[in-house]
């Protein structure tokens, strides 16, 4: 008998976003948040390697591959068939599409593709698809048809927490060796 699992609504955002806006930058987001919020998650590998491809795509769209080969790498050798089964996707043929994958993209000459995910289960699949309708976007929207705006969604991102938080973890580490900010002083 098979474990039936309701599926995170994350997960059915990640999938309509990814199959619909391709903005493989706000897929990693979601994943992300809900791996960290999930530590004990049953599928928190599968969660892992969700935001992994997602950010392969990122940078392997934008013909940075050195950085999406070494994770592609990554994510096909983390990913789990019979995990990935368990949350409604063919897990082998997903597995055999990362590797199918890093293996292409050491190729010279190599150009950017989607990669699809091979979705079993079909009342997941609807699901995704309605959600994918709601925000407005087709199903299977190839990546290349995203727009610059999403391609390169980092250029255009508000980073000042981000950089006050690192300010912050440099002025406290200074702090703990002893050393004093001379524009703090009174």
């Amino acid at each position: 008998m098979t474990k039936m699992i309701t599926y995170p609504i994350e997960y059915i955002r990640y999938l309509a976003e990814y199959n619909g806006s391709r903005d493989y930058f706000e897929c990693h987001e979601i994943m992300e948040e809900y791996w960290k919020e999930n530590p004990d998650s049953e599928y928190v590998t599968c969660w892992l390697v969700l935001i992994r491809i997602s950010v392969c795509l990122y940078h392997a769209r934008r013909g940075n591959w050195t950085g999406a080969i070494k994770l592609m790498g990554k994510a096909a050798g983390e990913a789990s068939a019979e995990q990935f089964d368990r949350l409604g996707m063919d897990g082998k043929e997903l597995v055999a599409k990362l590797r199918q994958a890093a293996k292409r993209w050491t190729e010279p000459d190599v150009t950017y593709e989607d990669i699809e995910l091979p979705i079993r289960d079909e009342s997941l699949r609807e699901t995704a698809q309605r959600l994918c309708r709601k925000l407005g976007y087709k199903w299977g929207t190839p990546g290349l048809e995203a727009g610059d705006e999403i391609i390169h969604r980092h250029l255009t991102r508000d980073r000042s927490e981000v950089t006050q938080a690192r300010a912050e973890s440099a002025k406290l580490k200074a702090l703990s060796r002893g050393f004093v900010d001379i524009d703090s002083r009174p």
